[in-house]
């Protein structure tokens, strides 16, 4: 089963060796990327924490930067337009241009944050989808003498002889709609060399692929016509 997802924050940090607090390579990467025309980031400040790249945003509560601190590239898209592979493509671009400016050997390790909204085919309530269906709890909920307004699920998928990165994932109700579906992907990948960072791009990819691939089937596994009990739910 397919799912649009609404993808609300693309968030990466790129961790490396602690580097002195100057702005003036940052500020170079600027000028730099203007003068070459279709800047990733039309705005440069200084934060205490460290030098910051921006975009102008209009809606409220959106973010489109990266900040450049001691020991970590921090990149955040939230509530943005911008899509998984223009993302990734981005961190590449900025990670592969400052490095050499701030005299940094290595990414250490690098750590990815997707979240999306998911809307389930079969029913109008994700706290019923989710307790009922997903987790058949059925009446065991009441035992606790509370009603629940957050239903959800949190798991860890640690390296495997297969595969070298971690995953986290979060599944959950949500609160500002009960229709949709929480998800969110944290992936974990190790060193990186400056030298060759098509891997960090490729990074986000495949941490975007573990949603479509893996998750997605997962949830829709439950999400069926002849999955509907007496539960409450409502067939969409």
């Amino acid at each position: 089963m397919t799912y649009p997802t609404r993808t609300i924050a693309l968030l990466c940090e790129l961790l490396h060796p602690p580097v002195p607090p100057d702005p003036r390579p940052i500020q170079r990467l600027h000028n730099e990327m203007f003068e070459g025309g279709q800047p990733a980031y039309a705005g440069f400040q200084i934060s205490p924490q460290g030098p910051v790249l921006s975009n102008p945003v209009v809606t409220p509560g959106a973010v489109s930067q990266v900040a450049f601190l001691s020991d970590r590239l921090q990149f955040r898209e939230e509530r943005g337009s911008l899509t998984h592979e223009t993302f990734a493509s981005q961190v590449r671009e900025i990670a592969e241009r400052s490095a050499p400016l701030r005299g940094i050997p290595v990414y250490a390790g690098q750590q990815i944050v997707l979240r999306s909204l998911v809307n389930p085919k079969t029913t109008s309530d994700t706290r019923s989808f989710l307790r009922n269906r997903v987790f058949g709890f059925g009446d065991e909920l009441d035992l606790l003498g509370r009603s629940s307004h957050l239903v959800g699920l949190r798991l860890g998928f640690e390296p495997d002889p297969n595969e070298s990165n971690a995953f986290g994932l979060r599944i959950e109700s949500y609160n500002a709609d009960p229709r949709s579906l929480y998800i969110e992907v944290q992936g974990s990948f190790g060193p990186v060399p400056v030298q060759d960072l098509q891997n960090v791009e490729s990074n986000v990819l495949s941490t975007y692929g573990f949603l479509m691939e893996r998750v997605l089937p997962f949830l829709g596994h439950f999400d069926r016509r002849d999955s509907v009990g007496n539960d409450g739910d409502e067939l969409g």
